[in-house]
């Protein structure tokens, strides 16, 4: 990583040159190759009534032809249906097709007993539930989108990227920000050399207890009415109910979570992956960490990431902060200065902050190049140069990357029913999502090694070479019974 010097050199660097810059296994049944014709509507089954499931993604599914919803909540499942109901106008639904939607608490048996009704999946559940739904769509031959993180392992990334590689089906993880326009921008200014070769990434995100924090594990309590609790568990290993466990505070736990790495990361890391191809890190380093434990994410955690030379690419080193901290405390583990936000960010934001009054908030990314620097906000937000006055003289890059219309459902939409021979979903399986949850979760395994242990990484195998005993993080068993 380049030192602090060298930053603030190019920093006042770009100051003084900003008046003067220059302008997707086989299926196991006959695969959902299109529809009929671009106008025909698609079968759905919407995984997951929570609420990103109802307000996001039913609505959606309604709109073509939803037949049947899965929740582990017969009461979260009953609002979904009211909804329907409620909004059935809107959705241009007729009252009697309510009725025929099907209900189930268990996606197994929905797989096993309803396949042949449907042509597609939206999976909105716990981290914890993504692969495994996702993985028995595929064998079947149905179309899935997913929410992010697509899935909760290394290992559950990779077999899930390999097995829709050798599918023919429509793939796409909900990361909303390639819909935007922003991802393809940046890579489009970074590719006409507006800041020359990037050697150095600082992404973040500052929100911190929903994600991370340890607390001590609550005794067990009764299982709500109408919740079904070993659906809810699923894959994972077995524990008893206790309501700081569902439905909020999954996310911050190792067993059914991927903390904010997995729960934001997705939506800043994208944009990274899209413009630099990033591929496996070479090694990844915790450089400072706060309230871990062997069953919750930390509270604050800051990760250095190493990437190798990649084609033209130079080596790369990326650092990711979690988490918040005191207002006016020191930034990182070798600080001098403060940052009054109380968010875990780079020092340099804090400086770009205060030398071009330029905010850039709780959730963001600095791209460092060897001419200057940009900058990017969370979903493909507003990519700028820094400072604006250099962005402004710098001319805009011809757009050589296609846009997406109307966002990433729609274009999962399209990839359903244009079929084989067209144009992956942007956020596909097997090219792109799957991948880059591997390479961010190795910043999972180097929590589990703690502060300044380098892991490092043979990605192409799927080893920390340096601590086999880490390896055993890399993936685990389904719990029996839960198995494609």
């Amino acid at each position: 990583m380049s030192d602090r010097l060298t930053r603030r050199r190019l920093l006042k660097k770009t100051a003084l040159l900003a008046g003067a810059a220059a302008g997707a296994a086989l299926a196991r049944a006959p695969l959902v190759r299109a529809a009929a014709s671009p106008n025909s509507k698609l079968g759905f089954v919407l995984i997951g009534c929570g609420s990103r499931g109802t307000a996001a993604h039913l609505p959606k599914c309604a709109e073509e032809r939803l037949v049947a919803v899965v929740d582990v909540d017969e009461n979260q499942a009953a609002k979904a249906l009211k909804y329907l109901r409620d909004n059935a106008e809107k959705f241009k639904l007729a009252p009697a097709d309510i009725p025929k939607v099907k209900v189930f608490t268990d996606y197994r048996r929905m797989f096993d007993d309803f396949s042949a009704s449907f042509d597609a999946v939206v999976i909105a559940t716990p981290d914890h539930q993504h692969a495994l739904p996702c993985t028995m769509a595929i064998q079947r031959g149905k179309h899935v989108y997913c929410e992010k993180p697509l899935t909760h392992n290394i290992r559950e990334a990779r077999a899930l990227g390999d097995l829709a590689r050798k599918s023919s089906v429509a793939t796409q993880m909900g990361n909303q920000g390639l819909g935007t326009g922003g991802d393809q921008a940046l890579a489009e200014y970074l590719q006409a050399g507006a800041i020359g070769a990037v050697r150095e990434v600082h992404t973040w995100h500052g929100f911190g207890d929903r994600f991370g924090g340890s607390f001590e594990r609550p005794p067990a309590e009764p299982v709500p009415p109408g919740l079904h609790w070993d659906e809810w568990i699923g894959p994972a290993p077995f524990r008893n109910y206790h309501k700081r466990l569902h439905p909020t505070y999954w996310h911050g736990y190792h067993d059914f979570g991927t903390g904010s790495l997995g729960g934001w990361g997705t939506h800043v890391w994208d944009a990274i992956d899209f413009a630099l191809k990033l591929g496996c890190p070479a090694s990844a380093e915790v450089l400072e960490m706060k309230d871990a434990s062997d069953e919750r994410f930390p509270l604050l955690t800051t990760i250095r990431y190493e990437f190798p030379a990649r084609g033209r690419r130079p080596a790369l080193t990326l650092c990711w902060y979690e988490g918040s901290r005191a207002k006016g405390a020191a930034v990182g583990p070798d600080a001098d200065n403060e940052d009054t936000t109380g968010v875990n960010r780079p020092r340099l934001a804090a400086e770009i902050e205060k030398q071009h009054g330029r905010k850039l908030g709780g959730v963001g990314t600095i791209f460092v190049g060897e001419k200057g620097i940009m900058h990017a906000g969370s979903h493909g937000a507003a990519p700028r140069i820094v400072p604006e006055e250099k962005h402004k003289a710098f001319p805009v890059p011809a757009q050589t990357l296609p846009r997406i219309k109307g966002g990433i459902w729609a274009d999962f939409l399209r990839a359903c029913k244009e079929g084989p021979g067209a144009p992956a979903a942007i956020s596909n399986f097997a090219s792109f999502a799957a991948p880059l949850l591997e390479a961010m979760y190795v910043g999972h395994l180097a929590m589990r090694a703690g502060v300044g242990r380098k892991v490092l990484w043979d990605g192409p195998s799927m080893k920390c070479t340096n601590m086999p005993e880490l390896n055993r993080y890399v993936g685990r068993e389904n719990r029996k019974g839960w198995t494609a």
